[in-house]
């Protein structure tokens, strides 16, 4: 028997989760031409939405066809155009075969170098010379309405771990040339997102950025508590072991309806779980996680300085006004721009989350390890 929750990679269908509205709200953009910037913190399904919207959009039109291209390991531009060409010649091509024809046909300037191993559906990779393509990269960034146009298709960029592209050698450069090609698409959309809210945010929403209104910026925001108490009784039942509503809806609440940690936390209790679920399931479950994960916040935490140690002291405490003389003097964080200044590095390190003027810790396990451990009933 299989675990009935899934965390850490794209869940499949029936591990997903509403987003009704979100899934809409992207298709419509996506079958409109509207290019769309999805911002959430990590970890909260970001991935899982794309692809749900596109196995949806494909079934409902064969024109229709999405390519994704993970920039995660990618870390400078030569690398990024080789990966983007090899991924749409591989996403609008069905036999391996037409992907080298293909490749020679759709770019005029650029001698591609064509590699192909034992699994050709694995293996095949295009490269260039890279004098050539500095010289002639817009021809790579416009691939994608040159084969809409030659096949006839609607053809969907979709680009996980964007912000990756701040660590080229010249990442605002290199975001001008997309910029200028890729506006001037008709029929190739784009759909741009990734794990680091903060960098996203800085891409999107700087009025001083290339892709500042590129698209449709979207928030991705948590799954409703409703709908993952429902979906914790659905799984348990699916597998023949029972949880209670209230018992669901203290997991769910545990965690925060952190889409990830919620997985998590109710992974480990199904497999605490006899029959029926107890409350002293849950909070065995949540011991174990806790010890399992307590070296890694012990690193964690021995990376702070101190004042960042106070600050996570206070927003454990639901402290609301950390410019406050009170809370300054209390808990020793020294003036408001040094308030300020904690905030922007525990952000980059992402330990905490900034939405407008809401401060949460961006991992509900780490806060709840972080109060019983650390603090010790502070």
């Amino acid at each position: 028997m299989q675990i009935p929750f899934n965390f850490g990679k794209v869940v499949g269908t029936t591990q997903f989760i509403n987003r009704e509205i979100e899934i809409d709200s992207l298709s419509l953009n996506l079958e409109s031409h509207i290019n769309t910037l999805l911002i959430s913190p990590r970890r909260w399904g970001k991935s899982s939405l794309v692809a749900k919207v596109a196995d949806r959009m494909q079934k409902k039109d064969k024109k229709i066809r999405f390519c994704f291209i993970d920039m995660f390991s990618i870390r400078d531009e030569e690398e990024f155009y080789e990966v983007f060409a090899t991924e749409i010649i591989k996403a609008t091509s069905n036999k391996w075969q037409e992907w080298a024809e293909n490749g020679k046909n759709l770019l005029l300037k650029l001698i591609p170098r064509f590699q192909i191993g034992i699994d050709p559906t694995n293996d095949f990779k295009i490269s260039f010379d890279w004098k050539e393509l500095k010289q002639h990269s817009s021809e790579i960034l416009d691939l994608p309405e040159k084969v809409s146009i030659e096949k006839n298709i609607h053809l969907i960029i979709c680009i996980d771990e964007f912000q990756n592209i701040s660590h080229f050698e010249e990442p605002l450069i290199v975001q001008k040339k997309m910029r200028s090609v890729w506006q001037k698409h008709q029929i190739a959309t784009y759909c741009l997102y990734g794990s680091k809210r903060h960098m996203l945010s800085e891409i999107f929403e700087n009025t001083s950025m290339p892709f500042y209104k590129f698209g449709d910026t979207m928030f991705l925001k948590k799954i409703e508590h409703t709908h993952w108490v429902k979906y914790i009784i659905r799984q348990f039942k699916r597998t023949d072991k029972k949880i209670s509503k209230a018992l669901a809806s203290n997991i769910a609440e545990t965690m925060e309806n952190h889409p990830y940690f919620v997985q998590l936390f109710a992974a480990t209790i199904w497999k605490f779980t006899g029959k029926t679920c107890e409350q002293q399931t849950i909070d065995r479950a949540l011991e174990s996680l806790m010890e399992q994960y307590s070296l890694v916040f012990q690193r964690e935490t021995d990376n702070f300085t101190n004042k960042q140690l106070n600050f996570l002291k206070a927003l454990a405490k639901d402290v609301q006004q950390f410019s406050s003389r009170e809370t300054l003097t209390n808990y020793n964080l020294g003036s408001q721009g040094n308030v300020k200044r904690i905030k922007t590095a525990l952000e980059k390190k992402e330990v905490i989350d900034l939405w407008g003027a809401k401060i949460e810790f961006m991992d509900p396990l780490f806060r709840l390890w972080f109060v019983k451990v650390f603090m010790k009933g502070e």
